[in-house]
């Protein structure tokens, strides 16, 4: 069974920094994409940063190019959203998300949420002027 769970979502002051983590268990190394993706209160869910497994560069909206970063440890078991410079529009809910195994996406698909299998609970961030 695949879980997913994120952490260390929080307040931070505008051009503060957070990192956000996002534990996995359950996944197989057939597993190609894991993705962060946001919720602002009243908006759609958008992603941001895509993670591909087969060796391809993280994948960044243009709303937060350059200021954050996607990573993943040696073992496999944690996605990170590093998030520098937030700006008050940064203000989500932030999700995990992961494909289910062996699933491939074309390049116009990996930010559209009902591609993605499995989801955390989401972590709030919150940015104050």
């Amino acid at each position: 069974r695949v879980q997913l769970v994120e952490f260390g979502g929080g307040s931070v002051q505008a051009g503060g920094s957070l990192r956000l983590s996002c534990a996995a268990s359950g996944l197989t190394a057939s597993t190609n994409y894991m993705a962060w993706f946001r919720q602002a209160l009243g908006k759609e869910r958008d992603g941001i940063a895509i993670l591909s497994t087969r060796g391809a560069p993280p994948y960044y909206a243009d709303s937060v190019k350059g200021c954050f970063t996607i990573s993943q440890d040696s073992a496999k078991n944690t996605l990170f959203l590093q998030m520098n410079s937030l700006k008050p529009e940064d203000a989500s809910v932030y999700y995990c998300a992961a494909t289910r195994p062996l699933k491939s996406l074309a390049y116009s698909q990996i930010l559209t949420p009902s591609e993605y299998d499995f989801w955390g609970q989401g972590t709030q961030v919150t940015v104050f002027s």
